[in-house]
């Protein structure tokens, strides 16, 4: 089963540490190396990057490193810097200035200030699936899990000059568009194609990349893509994202072929424990939606790891990546722990910033740590 990966970086200015308008350059400097592998997002202070795709995860990693690398170097080369963080620790005021190009302008007419605090960065996961009745029966096994990705990805705790009380505060400005959060529990794949017909011509998205469900099939690749997570602060996290998803997608598909039916949770409740996720990261604690009590948000991550053993067992270097990074997360924390001990250390929101800069282009296995220096 092949994995691809999409990142998206905010640039910030190394001096003030807020936000800089420059994606346009950067693109054009970083597509002399990168080509289409590198494009822009919503506002003029983000680029995206993607993978190609992979079946070994090393392979995956080298290209994730190189690519940050060389989009790093681009940053610097306009005097900013790249930053991997679900949102923005420090903001200019106002209304971010968007990219120019008639799919953003559309955006605009139709969301109006939702697009202000859409200056978020998100980590995507595409699973090759070229079956969508495969991958929408993958959605509905996954829809569960959700909540435990989402408290192991936390990396915006910060908006603006402000502890948001979330670790994922990018997850919770994500939902309020209309069309997002955790996906239905599709039926067939007839209910699927008529909803999102439903939901574009009647405008509430401006087409089916305005679909911004936490899963969906890809509207332009023969994948299912998982969206839940913030941007992550290194590869290594990237990484473990990505096993973890992989593995989860073997899971489900084979729960599915065997014809045990995927759970449904009350929508309510499902929602409810994404936001709790969103907001104690693992540190907290998680809704368990089988017995309706909460319980230790690790507890959830465990099972995560318990559901997918099997699947992990069957490539066992992808087993160790797995254990070995969650030992690492044990230690150092995720990305939003990470950012609170950087701000603990003297109370400045730069300090979070110089570190989200370092640990942007840390090498693998370099074993980032929480509140480590930053340049």
């Amino acid at each position: 089963m092949t994995v691809g990966v999409e990142e998206e970086f905010l640039l910030v200015d190394p001096r003030t540490r807020t936000l800089a308008p420059d994606a346009e350059a950067v693109i054009a400097t970083a597509r002399a190396e990168l080509g289409p592998r590198i494009g822009p997002e919503l506002t003029a202070y983000q680029v995206e990057t993607r993978t190609d795709p992979h079946t070994d995860l090393t392979a995956l990693a080298e290209q994730l490193r190189t690519t940050r690398l060389i989009a790093a170097r681009a940053a610097a080369g306009h005097g900013v810097r790249l930053v991997a963080s679900g949102a923005p620790v420090l903001a200019p005021p106002g209304a971010p200035p968007l990219m120019s190009g008639e799919r953003y302008a559309r955006s605009s007419a139709v969301h109006g200030a939702l697009d202000d605090e859409e200056v978020a960065c998100a980590c995507h996961v595409h699973i090759g699936l070229s079956d969508r009745g495969q991958a929408l029966a993958v959605s509905n096994h996954l829809r569960t899990w959700l909540p435990a990705l989402t408290a192991l990805t936390a990396n915006s705790p910060f908006w603006a000059g402000r502890d948001t009380g979330h670790a994922s505060w990018r997850s919770v400005t994500r939902h309020r568009w209309p069309v997002s959060g955790p996906p239905p529990l599709f039926a067939s794949l007839s209910h699927y194609e008529d909803l999102v017909a439903a939901l574009v011509a009647t405008r509430t998205c401006p087409d089916t990349g305005g679909i911004y469900w936490d899963i969906r099939p890809s509207h332009t690749h023969p994948t299912l893509e998982i969206r839940i997570a913030d941007t992550q602060p290194t590869v290594d996290d990237t990484v473990l994202l990505t096993a973890l998803i992989r593995a989860a997608a073997v899971t489900a598909l084979r729960e599915a072929r065997s014809g045990r039916p995927a759970p449904q949770p009350d929508p309510q409740l499902l929602r409810a424990a994404c936001w709790r996720a969103a907001r104690d990261g693992l540190t907290g604690t998680a809704l368990n939606l089988t017995h309706h009590r909460l319980e230790p948000a690790r507890a959830q991550l465990r099972a995560l790891r318990d559901w997918v053993a099997p699947a992990l067992a069957a490539h066992p270097s992808d087993a160790r990546t797995v254990d070995a990074q969650l030992r690492r997360i044990e230690r150092t924390g995720t990305g939003a722990q990470r950012q609170r001990a950087a701000h603990a250390r003297r109370h400045t929101y730069e300090d979070v910033v110089d570190t989200l800069i370092t640990q942007t282009v840390a090498p693998p296995g370099s074993g980032t740590q929480a509140g480590s220096t930053g340049p």
